[in-house]
């Protein structure tokens, strides 16, 4: 029963096979046109419903190409397709089914890109001719990896020489990208990279997602991205400008260039995977520009279908059912569809005359036949026939040639604003494009270089203040050379303070070209200017210091030795003491030298962060400022700074050690000292100050400058004011000391060496005199106690006469008239009675030694 019942099922499969195939050969004899069968993968649902429009339009082509009896007259196309819903791995199961599943297919047509990179590579080890409509990977284009694959679709490289062409004509130098990861596009921007920079043009900002672009949109809004490019699908681009609109990356500062082939209506599509509102969408995206491959023929050409574009369109739509066109998947890709059938059967029209002349018949093809597919391959390559699309050719690399549409989406619809054509550059404009500002936005926020300069009021102020300065120096200087033969200036060294005056009048000199900056002088002459501040100030510290310094140095060496030592040195030599200056000076000048030629100063400019002006621009303010240095400017200063302050130091520790010391060959030395104290403490705060204050061109400046004018104004008064005044005091120049003050003759040029030798005697006498008075008071002590005991005695012998009655004593023995007990000699012990000589001897002592120019110096 079982053998009974299997065989029973067994004859109703025969039987059912039987009449299909009976069916399946039925038009085929009614008519006698043999069957050629193309599988098909169009995506009908997924992540690019391009089928729903393209499918229709495809079996349009076949329904017109099989009722043509001038393209196929022995042969029938039918298509056998499937839904592979741009998926990579669906698309694989249903390849497998194509091929092994009878009947045999001549032509395999891929709908979207990752579809077609994974079927036209396969279909080489079957011999198949694998022909797309909507695939625009650049990454297709390569005939080494896809042999046999050919498409109506252009590669999406053909956007790029577009938007290469609208970036030239909007004189844009900077662009920026974002991208979906996926292949198509990361060949689309690869190329568009290459292109840019042929063209000098850059893309500073480069960014990309997979599914979620909300870090890409912010990383462009941080980076100032403007002109942006938008590689990415459908549905993405709804995320993306959802983004767009949180972060404001949109309005008349920006302009995004997008892909032509989504849906007229995209932004309007309602998409749980964002949270923006249609009209929050709409402000976000408006303005934008794409660029599609033209995919309607613009033209009323009837082309090798006896079909004009729009008539193509109505019939489309009937066949749709009335459908939107916005809403309807595929639609702007459907004349491509179209034309693609009419490619192939054209391309199989052509193969039948070859392959009869060989024998062969297009219904003996099978995936071990080379010689069928490769005349289809030949005949597909030199396609060129007027399609409802447009002019239909393949070039090398089996990609369609065609041109871009350019259109600006305008008050929430697209607008045509002209075309381009790639093959020979010509680009067709409308001049109706329109932009949310007054015209097509910058590149960049547009950076106004500004120089900052010097108050020019500080400048003025201080400029002041260094002339009064200046003459005040010239001044002193006049006053010293005009009373140089005037004893009291000589003894405080004249021609050191006349090298101080000339030094600060050159320290003065140098707050000029320290105040003059771009705003006075040329760039190209700034370097003159820099290399006088160096100079200037270098030399003027050199001289007033220098002079100073020297000063302080020969006091401190003279007069802080032993006593033995100081005899060594009895005389002031007064060319060792422009010797030092000049060693000094010496050291500058070399230093300085070197600096000019190894390392010369010149200009470098520092910018600063740019500020934003208070008016509502697009702009941006870049603060510049000019400074002078070098190439290794930390490394001379450092030197520079590191050799005055040891000198600066040790004149403080000098003028310190000698400020007790008085001296008449230099007696200005307390002066000197305290102009030290004020030029170390001026310059040791205001050198890293200025350093720290650099960048603040009116800090830096008024620190330097009026530690100048400080320093040089006190050294100034210091010095020479006090000498002033002496000289007024003796009424100079009428006093009659005043031939006293002048050196008349050669013999005061040891005063200093008789002035310590009287300071010697004097303290000698008054030990002397000391002592004598002290013997003297002694005596006298004596004397009194004698007269005491003579007056005692005396009144007890009066008493004893009295008493006896004696008699007066004769008149010879009375004492004489006049008689005091203080004169007798008898009485007065000899060392009192040598009195006299004492007063003598010093008498004597003091006509002998002291003369009565040098009674002064006795008690002073």
């Amino acid at each position: 029963m079982e053998s009974l019942s299997h065989l029973k099922r067994l004859w109703v499969r025969v039987a059912l096979c039987y009449t299909l195939l009976t069916l399946l050969s039925w038009p085929c004899a009614v008519t006698g046109k043999k069957k050629l069968y193309i599988g098909a993968l169009f995506p009908m649902s997924g992540g690019w419903p391009g089928g729903q429009a393209c499918l229709p339009a495809a079996q349009m082509a076949l329904d017109l190409v099989n009722n043509r009896s001038d393209i196929l007259p022995d042969y029938e196309l039918e298509l056998i397709y499937y839904d592979s819903m741009c998926d990579p791995g669906e698309a694989t199961k249903l390849l497998y089914d194509l091929l092994y599943t009878e009947p045999i297919k001549i032509v395999l047509m891929p709908g979207c890109s990752s579809v077609s990179t994974l079927v036209a590579e396969a279909a080489r080890m079957w011999n198949l001719i694998v022909f797309s409509y909507g695939s625009s990977s650049p990454a297709l284009s390569n005939r080494q990896r896809f042999p046999t694959f050919f498409r109506t679709h252009p590669s999406a490289t053909l956007h790029n020489p577009t938007r290469v062409r609208l970036f030239q004509k909007w004189k844009w130098t900077k662009i920026a990208t974002i991208q979906q990861t996926t292949e198509v596009f990361t060949s689309t921007l690869d190329d568009l990279e290459q292109r840019v920079k042929e063209a000098g043009i850059e893309i500073s900002v480069r960014q990309s997602f997979l599914t979620d672009p909300a870090v890409a949109v912010k990383n462009l809004k941080r980076q100032d991205a403007r002109i942006i490019v938008g590689l990415f699908y459908e549905t993405e681009a709804r995320k993306v400008f959802c983004e767009v609109y949180k972060e404001k990356l949109f309005g008349k500062k920006y302009v995004w260039f997008l892909i032509g082939w989504y849906a007229d209506n995209w932004f309007k599509i309602k998409d749980p995977a964002i949270n923006c509102t249609v009209e929050q969408m709409t402000e976000a995206v408006e303005g934008h520009v794409t660029t599609e491959i033209v995919m309607l023929n613009p033209e009323t050409v009837r082309g090798a279908s006896n079909l004009t574009s729009q008539e193509f369109l109505a019939q489309l739509m009937s066949r749709l059912g009335g459908k939107n066109p916005e809403e309807t998947g595929g639609f702007q890709e459907a004349p491509l569809a179209y034309d693609a059938v009419w490619a192939l059967a054209l391309a199989l029209n052509k193969t039948v005359a070859p392959l009869r002349g060989k024998g062969r018949r297009l219904e003996d093809f099978n995936y071990n036949n080379k010689d069928i597919t490769s005349e289809i391959y030949r005949a597909l390559n030199t396609s060129s026939f007027e399609g409802v699309s447009g002019h239909v050719v393949f070039d090398a690399q089996g990609s369609r040639m065609a041109w871009t549409l350019i259109e600006q989406l305008q008050g929430g619809s697209y607008k045509k604003i002209g075309y381009y054509d790639s093959t020979k550059g010509n680009l067709s404009w409308y001049g109706n494009d329109k932009w949310i500002g007054a015209g097509p936005p910058a590149d960049q926020t547009v950076v106004i270089e500004e120089f900052r300069f010097l108050s020019q009021k500080l400048f003025v102020s201080v400029s002041v203040f260094a002339g009064m300065g200046i003459l005040l120096g010239i001044v002193c200087l006049t006053f010293n050379i005009y009373n140089s033969n005037v004893r009291y200036i000589q003894n405080s060294q004249p021609y050191l303070n006349n090298i101080t005056a000339v030094g600060c009048v050159l320290a003065l000199a140098a707050v000029f070209p320290l105040g003059i900056d771009g705003h006075h002088v040329h760039r190209s002459q700034f370097p003159v200017v820099c290399q006088f501040r160096l100079w200037l100030l270098g030399l003027g510290f050199s001289l007033a210091y220098g002079s100073m310094f020297t000063k302080i140095w020969w006091v401190h060496t003279v007069y802080t030795k032993k006593d033995e030592k100081k005899e060594k040195r009895k005389h002031l030599e007064p060319w060792k003491l422009y010797a030092t200056v000049g060693v000094l000076l010496a050291i500058d000048v070399l230093s300085l030298m070197i600096w000019q030629i190894v390392d010369p100063l010149h200009i470098t400019v520092e910018k600063f962060t740019k500020e934003a002006p208070k008016a509502d621009l697009d702009v941006l303010i870049q603060p510049l400022l000019e400074h002078c240095s070098s190439e290794k400017m930390n490394t001379w200063l450092g030197v520079v700074y590191g050799y005055k302050g040891l000198l600066l130091l040790l004149g403080i520790f000098l003028a310190y050690e000698t400020k007790s010391i008085s001296t008449e060959k230099i007696n200005d030395h307390r002066a000197v000292g305290m102009a030290i104290y004020n030029v170390a403490v001026l310059c040791m705060i205001t050198a890293p100050v200025t350093m720290i204050l650099s960048s603040q061109q009116d800090a830096s400046f008024a620190f330097a400058s009026l530690a100048i004018v400080f320093s040089v104004y006190i050294t100034l008064v210091v010095l020479f004011v006090p000498k002033k005044l002496i000289l007024y005091k003796l009424h100079w120049p009428f006093s009659e000391q005043q031939d006293t003050l002048k050196t008349g003759s050669s013999t005061n040029n040891n005063d200093e060496e008789k002035s310590r030798q009287l300071e010697r005697e004097n303290r000698e006498l008054q030990k002397i005199i000391q002592e004598k008075e002290e013997r003297v008071t002694e005596l006298r002590n004596q004397l009194a106690e004698r007269q005491a005991l003579r007056s005692r005695r005396h009144t007890s012998s009066q008493n004893q006469n009295q008493n006896h009655s004696a008699p007066p004593p004769p008149s010879s023995q009375a004492e004489p008239p006049g008689y005091s007990p203080g004169t007798e000699q008898h009485s007065l012990p000899p060392s009192f009675s040598n009195s006299s000589n004492l007063y003598q001897g010093e008498g004597k002592l003091s006509r002998n030694h002291c003369h009565n120019s040098r009674l002064p110096l006795l008690y002073k």
